[in-house]
Formats: structure tokens, sequence, C-alpha cells
């Protein structure tokens, strides 16, 4: 073996010898030596968006798919991992209007980049079963399931108020709305009622929610997101009677405090009501407030915090109770999607509604009453939204009741005179797949004149997205494509046009690691192999998924479970949510109140004794640059840091091995160069250790065979106390500490002296071995050239990829020795040690003889000898 590290050399070497033995290959229904199935695994990260440029960030993430793989992989399990692209989607039509080309090329030249940055990095993804979602062979199966749905009725088409960026000439979602104004392009958000095709996830609300017990195995953070994301609630549906028009009609709202209903002293609608919009016709003031809330958001994460303005219409409504009027405003933060699109304005008991009255001078009249406490109009407290501990006030035969009690109480009344029942409410709507934009998967539907919306018949599919077009931001240039737009309905037969709109890029992600079970089947979704490898055992992604792909994967999967795709109710069985990388950023403010991000290599740093950054100036022009702080790595901030780099100076092993090392991997973890080098320091001192031994190792000499000096049991003690705790941290994904447990058993073999003693001899030869299998799956390449160089693999007739995970020897976790500490009158001076059966009065004649102990008792007499046992000895003078 070459006596330097060389991790270039190394890594080419074994990246050849895996990928001439495809050894990531999975198979279902795969076999130990004996015969027998292994039991499978299946581990999966979420596939990435291919931006084209991979950073250290990617690289933790695969890293922790890949040390569960390999490890589990030597437990004897039958583990698959693959990888692919989540390849459509919006990014890819902006970069192509900057660079005048197709979104199309774009994406597969960043698709083949990104396999290139990942390959250096030896991880085992089976590439055979990679997924290209903007292909045809895998979009023809979202086109087909959404057909499936529209007969099942789940899919269906309405017109609706939407999110709508005038800029990207698209639809966003209620998330993708940021202070009013689009993720991307920063425009004011205006609400448009726009037809599009809408998935019944609602049909399957309390389903996904009552399942989120059964998933014991994902973060209870995450579940409590998805359960407030549904948000089921109790309530009543009550009716305000009105006439308008000569007609006689009810103004439905919605509550979950039927218990306050006597407090009602307005009721406020949405700007898009068809109240709002028939009373605007003929108030020239609600029109042009009507018209001023149409530009604003939809999501109610904006609403909740804008100014909450209204305007009284004059109009009003009957209480369905008291049969007195209540006026009818238009409120901003009433949501047309929330119930009915209108609420009931009861000031004294809804903070919202209280400061909304105080800001017009509206009423504000306690229905609501708790022992000990007064109520104040003039100022909120927040004991008057409670629902423990409370009872009706001035409101007649309600008094006395509390909230349980007024709830059953109010809507039988109501059901009475037929103005209400009990309902079960969820935040939860139904999900908008219609995007008016070009790159993603086209939805199957033709527009006859004649037929009006038709389904294109199975048979057709896919329906082919045309990639040579290039979007130049004036719309979706499906619009002018007439190759892809003129065609023959499906029904009659007359000319008519496609649909445009393509499907939401969440639909490519609700279901691709099922594919990945069966990527090569071109009848079906999914074939038999998907019910060996589903549920997936290990899902890794980022905190930022756990609602809106999460929920709805969970959603796709019951669907295909209804239409007899697969049998099982659930897609993930355990959840691993990593957290971020992030590195120093470094800017200067500009004139115009923007900052210019610096890229490290940009400037000159100079770092005090502790390590913190002094001056930092800017190489082109010596002058002064200010420290961001730590932030997550961004190419906004120019604070990535590119494997590549890393790789052509370390190797991917020591890439691999400090983003494991740098924090346990749910929680956030800071780039650092130097701690780079100090793993690479190790991974040479690793390699260092078994060239010098390399004799030793080859000689083989078993510790069965050899006696054992006290030194060599005690390293023989650590080796195996670190593999313990490194198995237990393997099990629980504390992966930092397992680098640890690596360098402490490094550590302990370095300690051996007498290599010519057979003892020794055989713990080298053995902790080597642990070491390696220790290590091997989180820096692989090192690892398996050490087990391969160092005659491991010729003896075990294996490499190190399939080689057993070591056992514990619980025998060699016993000392021969106890260490004592030596106190004199109560004051720590030296320790020793004694074999492990010796008695009191042998412990006490040592303690004696310690030279610390003879030093500090200076010739006295001992007045008291006290034995604490395992522990000390306090000799008091």
């Amino acid at each position: 073996m070459r006596e330097t590290y060389e991790p270039s050399e190394v890594e080419t070497t074994q990246q050849a010898h895996w990928r001439a033995k495809d050894v990531y290959r999975a198979v279902e229904h795969a076999l130990d030596a004996n015969g027998k199935e292994k039991p499978k695994f299946y581990v999966c990260s979420m596939l990435p968006y291919p931006s084209g440029k991979l950073h250290m960030g990617h690289v933790r993430n695969y890293t922790l798919n890949d040390v569960m793989y390999r490890y589990l992989r030597m437990k004897g399990m039958n583990v698959m991992t693959p990888m692919g692209w989540d390849s459509f989607g919006l990014p890819a039509e902006n970069a192509a209007i900057n660079k005048n080309v197709a979104p199309a090329e774009w994406t597969y030249q960043n698709i083949a980049d990104m396999k290139s940055q990942m390959e250096p990095l030896g991880l085992a993804f089976d590439w055979s079963r990679e997924v290209t979602t903007c292909k045809p062979d895998y979009y023809r199966w979202n086109q087909w399931m959404f057909l499936k749905m529209l007969e099942k009725g789940i899919a269906y088409r309405k017109t609706q108020i939407v999110n709508w960026d005038p800029v990207d000439h698209t639809v966003l979602a209620n998330e993708q709305v940021i202070d009013g104004k689009g993720w991307r392009s920063g425009a004011p958000v205006e609400k448009r009622e726009i037809p599009g095709y809408y998935l019944g996830i609602t049909q399957y609300a309390e389903e996904l929610l009552e399942d989120l017990k059964l998933l014991d195995g994902w973060p209870e953070q995450v579940r409590r997101m998805q359960e407030h994301w549904i948000g089921k609630s109790y309530g009543v549906n009550c009716s305000f009677p009105y006439e308008l028009d000569g007609e006689k009609k009810v103004l439905k709202v919605y509550t979950t405090r039927p218990d306050t209903i006597m407090g009602v002293t307005f009721v406020a609608v949405a700007a898009e009501h068809p109240l709002a919009l028939r009373l605007a016709k003929d108030n020239p003031t609600v029109d042009a407030f009507v018209k001023e809330c149409q530009k604003g958001s939809v999501s109610e994460a904006d609403i909740a915090t804008m100014e909450k303005k209204g305007i009284p219409t004059g109009f009003y409504v009957k209480h369905p109770l008291t049969g007195k009027d209540v006026e009818v405003w238009v409120g901003n933060y009433v949501l047309m999607s929330y119930g009915e699109g209108a609420v009931m304005g009861v000031p004294a008991h809804d903070e919202r509604d209280f400061a909304f009255a105080l800001k017009y001078g509206l009423p504000i009249e306690q229905v609501i009453g708790k022992e000990g406490h007064e109520f104040d109009k003039t100022q909120w407290h927040d004991w008057y939204a409670d629902k423990e501990n409370i009872f009706c006030v001035n409101s007649g035969k309600y008094n006395g009741l509390n909230f349980e009690e007024a709830r059953e109480a109010v809507a039988a009344d109501l059901k009475a005179l037929d103005l209400g029942y009990l309902q079960v409410q969820y935040r939860l709507r139904d999900w908008g797949i219609s995007r008016q934009r070009y790159w993603g998967t086209p939805i199957p539907i033709v527009h006859c004149p004649h037929c009006g919306p038709v389904p294109v018949p199975e048979e057709d599919l896919p329906v082919i997205l045309p990639e040579n077009l290039i979007p130049d931001g004036s719309g979706n240039p499906l619009n002018k494509d007439e190759a892809f737009l003129n065609c023959k309905c499906p029904k009659c037969g007359a000319p008519a046009k496609r649909e445009t709109d393509t499907m939401d890029t969440f639909v490519d992600s609700s279901w691709y690691y099922m594919r990945y079970c069966s990527p090569d089947c071109d009848t079906a979704m999914v074939d038999k192999r998907n019910d060996y490898w589903m549920p997936m055992d290990q899902y890794i992604g980022g905190i930022e998924h756990a609602v809106l792909h999460l929920l709805y994967a969970r959603f796709w999967t019951k669907v295909m479970r209804d239409l007899g795709l697969v049998n099982f109710d659930e897609p993930f069985k355990r959840l691993f949510t990593q957290g971020m990388l992030t590195a120093e950023c470094y800017y200067r403010e500009l004139p115009d109140g923007g900052k210019r991000w610096f890229y490290p290599s940009e400037l000159n740093i100079e770092y005090d004794a502790k390590g913190k950054p002094v001056s930092i100036t800017c190489k082109e022009d010596g002058l002064p640059v200010k420290s961001g702080g730590i932030e997550k790595m961004s190419k906004s901030k120019n604070n990535v840091v590119e494997p590549s780099a890393i790789i052509g100076k370390f190797g991917a092993d020591t890439a691999r091995a400090f983003v494991m090392f740098a924090g346990p991997p749910d929680q956030s973890a800071a780039w650092s160069d130097s701690g780079a080098e100090g793993t690479f320091r190790f991974l040479k001192r690793l390699w260092a250790f078994g060239f010098k031994n390399q004799d030793i190792i080859r000689e083989n000499v078993q510790v069965v065979d050899a006696p054992l000096s006290h030194e060599d049991k005690e390293v023989r003690k650590e080796i195996y106390t670190a593999l313990k705790q490194a198995t237990y941290d393997l099990d629980r994904m504390q992966y930092n500490t397992v680098v640890s447990a690596a360098m402490k058993m490094l550590n302990s073999l370095d300690t051996l002296k007498n290599k010519d003693q057979q003892g020794t001899k055989a713990v080298i030869n053995e902790g080597f071995s642990i070491l390696l299998r220790t290590l091997y799956p989180i820096a692989p390449h090192i690892c398996a050239q050490l087990f391969e160089d160092l005659s491991y693999e010729e003896r075990t007739g294996t490499s190190i990829l399939d080689a057993a995970w070591p056992e514990v020897d619980n025998s060699a976790l016993v000392s021969d020795e106890i260490k004592y500490m030596i106190q004199i009158n109560g004051k720590l001076r030296g320790q020793f040690t004694v074999p492990v059966d010796a008695g009191t009065e042998d412990i006490k004649k040592a303690a004696l003889a310690n030279p610390d102990a003879v030093r500090f008792i200076d010739g006295k007499e001992p007045r008291k000898i006290i034995v604490v046992p395992k522990k000390l000895v306090n000799i008091v003078v």
C-alpha cells in the first residue's frame, strides 16, 4: 500500500470498482449467504430541484441518507436508496427567459451538471431507478391519475378567487405570497376570479388528521404543523335572513363561538362575496373599497398581519335569534375561501373584532363572563375570548350556560328555526393544481366549442409538452403554439383547443418515491415491486416541506389506495428533518440602500487568537467589508461552499466526514474551513496507522489466541466502549458522535507500545478492523481501501460494503483493574489502580504506598483511612 494518503487516487479507485460491479443496484427479495430473505429497508432523500450547482448543504443531506444505507446494509438488510429530479417548475422558465433558451435545455444540462458533481461523493444511489419528472414517461402517469380522479369526482373544475402575480402571469399559492407580493417577482399580488382544476383533498381531511396518530416515527413538530394546517374545528353554521331585490335570502356565517351569538353587533363579508358585489352596484364608496380589496392577497398569513379595514354598506340583515337589525360591513380581513365568506362580528369576545369596533366606533356588548373578572370596553383582555370556566351573560335564556351547553342550546334553537345547524369545519382547502405556466405537466383536457371541457382518452396519453418553446415573460407560450393548441375533440371530432394550464409541481413530488420502486413499468403507475418496497422506511428532508409536500403525498397515497393501486394508508413510516448547513457571509452597503455580497475568496480576512475575524477587506480595492454573520448557505449571499473545491483540496471522505462531524444532523451546523482541515488530518492519521502497522495486521493474530496485558485490555475496552456508543448513535441518526467514536478508537490504538507482543498485535488487528467498519458508512473510500489493502477483505471473503457490522464483546468492557482517587484530609492528591478483586486492606496498602500519598502524608501517622468502594480513598492525618 502507498505510504501517504492520496484521496483522489483512493476515491477514483474505489468508485471505479463500485461502478464496475454495480454494487448499489437494488433488487427485490434479496437473499443472504444462508439463502434466507433479507429484511427490506427503503431510505430516500427528498428529490432535488436541478438548479445546476451543489453546495455543502446538499452534501450534508445526501450523506445522511448514505450513512444510513451503508450501516443498514452491513447490518444485513436489503437496502434501496434512489435519486431523481424534481425538474418542472417556474425557476426553469425564469432562467429560460434570462438566458433565451428553452427550459428543457436548461433543465437537462443542470441535471447532467449536478450528477457530475454528485459522482465524486461516492453516494450509494441506485441510478438505474432515476426519475426525471419532466419526462413523458413520468408525467404520463400524473395525467392518468388526474383522469381517474376526475372520474371519481376527486378532481373537478371551478371558478375561484386566487392570488394572481401580474409579472409572472400565474396563480400563486398562499404560501407563495409574502407581505402581499409574489415570492419570485416581488410584484403586488392581485385577486382574480379564474377557472381552474382542483383536487378534493378535503374529502380526506378527517382521515389525514386521524392518521397522524399512526405516524409515531415522525417529529412531533411536523405532526402538529399538519394538524394545524388541516385545522379541524367544531361550530355552528347560522343564517342571518334579509330581503333584497324582492327576494328573501340568508347570509350564512360559520362560527366556532355560537355561545357569543347574542353579542353580534355587525357582520362582515369578503369583498368577493355576492352580497358585497351586489351592494357595490348601488354604492360608489363600497364599490371603490371592493376594488381596493381585490388588489390584496388571499393569503391567511398576510391577512392576519395587514391593517384591518372595513366599510359600512348601509344594508342590514336580521339576527337569527332576536330579529334585530345587524349592519353588513365589507372587510378586507374576511376570506371568501373560509366558510361562506362572511363572519359575525362579536367585538366583546374576539380580539380582531374588538380592534375593528374601536377603530370604527361599533358597539361592544359583553355576553361572556368569568368569575372574578370585570369587563372593560376600552381595553382588550385575553380572558374575553376564553372557552374554559366561563358562562353566558346578557344572553337571555342562555345566561349561566358554559361554552358546551350554550353551543348545544344555540344550535338546537337555530335548527328549530331552520336557520342553523352544528357543523365540523376544516381550515384545509381543496388543492388548486392549475398553473398558468408552460413548464409543467399538461392537464389532459380538450376544450370543445360544442362539448365543453372533454378529458383526453387514456389511450392518447401522454399529452406531450413541447420542449422547444422559449418563454419571453409575456404569459404561457403554449397559448401561442398552434401545434400544441389545435386538436380535435375526442368526443365529437370538431376542431378544439387543448388546455394550456399545467399542473402544480407538487403533483410531481407527491408520488415520485413510489415510481422509484418500478421506474421502468410502462403499463401502470406502479407494479408489484412497489408492494415490496413501500411504505418507505425512512424519509429525509427539510422542515420547510413539513406541510404541503408531505400532506399532498399522504393524500395522493390514499387516493391511490382507493383506486386499488397500493395496499397501505401512509407512505412514510419515519421522517427525519435535517438541519441546515450555514456559513459566514460578507457584504458592503451600497449607496442605493442595497448590499453587495462577497465570496470569501474575494476577501482578505485576519483572525484573532480565538478565530474571530478582526479585519475584513476586499482584495480588489482594499476597502473594509462587513461580516453578515452565520447564515444558511445561499447563492444570493455568496456564502455557498461548493463540494468540488473541498473535494479537490481534501477529498470526498473529508467533505462527508466533516459535515457529519459538524453537529447533530437535526440541527443547523456551521461550515468551517479549519474544521475540514482537522478532519483531513484525522484521515491522514488513519491511513498512516494502517501503513505503519500493516505487517502486524496481516499477521492476523486473534485475541482468543494471545495473552493480553493490562494495557491491551484497557485499549480493547476503550474501542468496544466507543463501538457501543457509535452503534447506539447510528440507530438514532446522531452521526456526529460516530465520527468522534472513530477518533477515540484511533487515539486508543495509538497508545499501544509493545507491538512485538502477541496480545498487542491481536488488539491492533481486531481494533483497526472495528475502527474501519465503524467509520466506513461516513468515509467509505478510505475505509474500503484500507480494508482491502490490509487483507481484511481477503479474510472475510467480502468487501467492507457487505462486511458484518462489528458486535460489541461485553466481556471486553469489564476491566481487570479499578482506578481509585486519593484524598489527603479531603483534598485530591493523586490516583492509583488495584486489581478488580482487591480487598479493603490491599486497597489501603496500595494507597499508602502511592508516591503522591507518601509526599503529602510527609511521615505522619494516618489517624483514619476511609475507602469508598470503586471510587476513592480518603486518608486523614
